[in-house]
């Protein structure tokens, strides 16, 4: 069992280089998770130093993905603490002091090799069959070489030094100690010719001087953790407890792109997903409860977060699951709130106005209510109700064999002769005359409301018919009854 004997200070560091991915967004939630089952502080840190490929519109992606998930933030952007700024960008100056630092007590050195060098060197590695290490030739350059290469108008990078033999040992909270081979990690670099830091120089200076105490991560990072490890001994911080979550792989086991579909929060949103589904699903993307539970409330999920919980194998990239999960939350919500949350979809597609009539507004949330078990997403919500707002064109082929044939024109002029002579069309008023008319024609139910479904919605399935003919109203509706029959004879 792992022992929190200390106040929790976590972090989730995106690069604003494009969308919140899924694993970024479960990475984050772990996070968030660790933070809130033990009381502590859920920093957020945005690595921007890649500033070829960060954009401030990622930026602005990211954080929106993040409030919409519900994964609110004690410090960073907008919400400023005492260890800020929380913008790497914005804190070159710890860096080059930290450089500065290493310099001077001889832990790390400028590198003055060139490009065609270096790659004489890759070119090399590649002739014996092994991986490329830098050699460390600028680690001991006299005062008189370096001047020479900077009357020569060299740039440099700087460079750490390493340990040359030994192993380095990361004690994780996840997979238990792994040992990396210190003879396979090079000098590697720590600022850039242009004055950014790198990674793995940069996340170590911030994660130390934002008290980051436990770092979770994606299992991807822990490669980088013998490097960074090197950073904090060099540096003399206190190491912090990792954690490497597992991986998320598509179904084909592969790693997950964009051919696998939509893998981003911003794309799951679009797409009519609900934050909870999607908070509820990637919770059990590496960790599980304990027991066979799929739905879960985040109360529950935070009350039994526990790192012990998260396993080492990958998990498993299962859109179909998240969907199956998304329709619970969608089915389970109160249809006013639901209501609510749809509306800007509705208005969109132009079937509804920003401002609704009292009148109307009751009718749409009991449209809602009629249509709520029918849809796992949002976008499938609307599709659903589209016969409520467009006229019926077209009809179901397989419903048009089963349903359409020479006796539904009688049945359904018999239905049109009923519904005429009702005062009241509620649902009470159109059930009470289809069982009247089934019985007056010693047949089942379903002979008459199987095509009157058709008729009226053009689709075979979906809500209760008497609801629907209630929602559509008595005009409608027998102007629709009326359509199909013309549609009927036309097409025998």
């Amino acid at each position: 069992m792992v022992e929190i004997s200390e106040k929790v200070r976590v972090r989730f560091a995106p690069s604003p280089t494009g969308e919140l991915h899924i694993g970024g967004a479960r990475t984050a939630l772990f996070n968030w998770l660790f933070a809130k089952r033990h009381g502590g502080t859920f920093v957020l840190r945005v690595e921007d130093t890649d500033q070829a490929r960060s954009t401030e519109k990622s930026v602005k992606g990211i954080l929106d993905s993040m409030k919409w998930l519900g994964l609110d933030w004690d410090e960073g952007p907008e919400i400023e603490g005492e260890f800020g700024p929380y913008f790497q960008s914005e804190r070159k100056g710890l860096y080059l002091k930290e450089v500065n630092r290493l310099l001077e007590e001889g832990k790390a050195y400028r590198c003055y090799c060139t490009k065609e060098e270096l790659d004489a060197q890759r070119e090399k590695a590649r002739e014996e069959h092994r991986a490329f290490l830098y050699n460390g030739h600028c680690r001991k350059l006299t005062v008189e070489q370096e001047t020479a290469f900077q009357k020569e108008g060299r740039s440099y990078v700087i460079r750490i030094k390493t340990a040359d033999d030994g192993k380095t040992v990361v004690h994780d909270l996840i997979r238990g100690d792994v040992e990396f081979d210190n003879s396979v990690i090079d000098d590697f670099i720590i600022l850039k010719s242009d004055g950014m830091p790198t990674y793995n120089f940069a996340c170590v200076i911030d994660d130390a001087s934002m008290k980051i105490n436990y770092i979770l991560r994606a299992e991807e990072h822990l490669s980088n953790t013998p490097k960074q490890i090197a950073v904090y001994k060099a540096l003399g911080y206190e190491l912090p407890n990792f954690a490497h979550v597992p991986m998320i792989l598509a179904p084909d086991r592969s790693k997950l792109s964009k051919r696998h579909g939509a893998t981003s929060v911003e794309e799951f949103k679009d797409q009519g997903y609900l934050p909870e589904g999607i908070i509820n699903y990637i919770a059990l993307l590496g960790w599980s409860p304990g027991d066979d539970r799929e739905i879960m409330s985040i109360e529950e999920i935070i009350s039994e977060f526990k790192l012990e919980r998260i396993g080492k194998n990958a998990s498993i990239y299962d859109v179909n699951k998240m969907t199956w999960i998304n329709g619970h939350y969608l089915r389970e919500m109160p249809y006013q709130r639901l209501a609510e949350i749809a509306k800007s979809w509705f208005v969109k597609k132009g079937y509804l106005v920003e401002e609704l009539s009292p009148e109307r507004q009751v009718w749409y949330e009991q449209m809602i209510k009629a249509l709520q078990d029918r849809a796992k997403t949002l976008v499938e919500l609307v599709d659903a109700a589209e016969y409520f707002f467009v006229d019926v064109t077209d009809y179901e082929e397989k419903g048009v064999k089963k349903h359409f044939n020479e006796s539904a024109i009688g049945l359904l002029n018999k239905c049109i002769a009923e519904l005429e002579k009702l005062p009241e069309f509620t649902v009470e008023a159109t059930e009470k005359a289809y069982r009247a008319i089934a019985e007056d024609l010693g047949v089942s139910a379903g002979k008459i409301i199987h095509p009157t479904r058709l008729s009226i919605t053009g689709r075979t399935m979906g809500p209760g018919l008497f609801d629907i003919m209630a929602l559509l109203g008595k005009d409608t509706v027998l102007k629709r009854m009326k359509e199909a029959i013309k549609w009927i004879e036309d097409n025998q």
